[in-house]
């Protein structure tokens, strides 16, 4: 039987969504390391998962991270900037749609792995 090779997943979940994703990554097998980053377009809070794994299970992680964090959308209300609210006495808050959640994930190989 030939040894497995060893990979490591970087995921960049919203921080909203990362005890989501660590909790059903470690129900199912999986270790993961989480670090609390910042970074993106906006500079909002992201966690980043590093997820060690067997190659034949990178499939498996990637698919319950999509369950557990996949891009969906959300309603909200639009509510005016302080300026806007002084110019204006009377505005209407307007709903608009937002879209939430997704990752970023890097799928690279390990070089040496030990567990001491």
């Amino acid at each position: 039987m030939g040894v497995s090779e060893m990979k490591i997943i970087f995921a960049i979940v919203g921080s909203d969504d990362g005890t989501r994703v660590t909790d059903a990554l470690n129900e199912h097998g999986f270790g993961v390391t989480r670090l609390a980053t910042t970074g993106g377009f906006l500079k909002k809070g992201n966690a980043t998962l590093m997820i060690g794994t067997e190659e034949e299970k990178v499939d498996e992680a990637i698919h319950l991270i999509q369950e557990t964090c996949g891009k969906r959308q959300k309603i909200t209300c639009n509510v005016p900037t302080p300026n806007v609210a002084s110019i204006s006495a009377g505005y209407m808050m307007m709903p608009m749609t937002v879209e939430l959640g997704g990752a970023t994930i890097f799928v690279t190989d390990v070089e040496r792995f030990e567990k001491i």
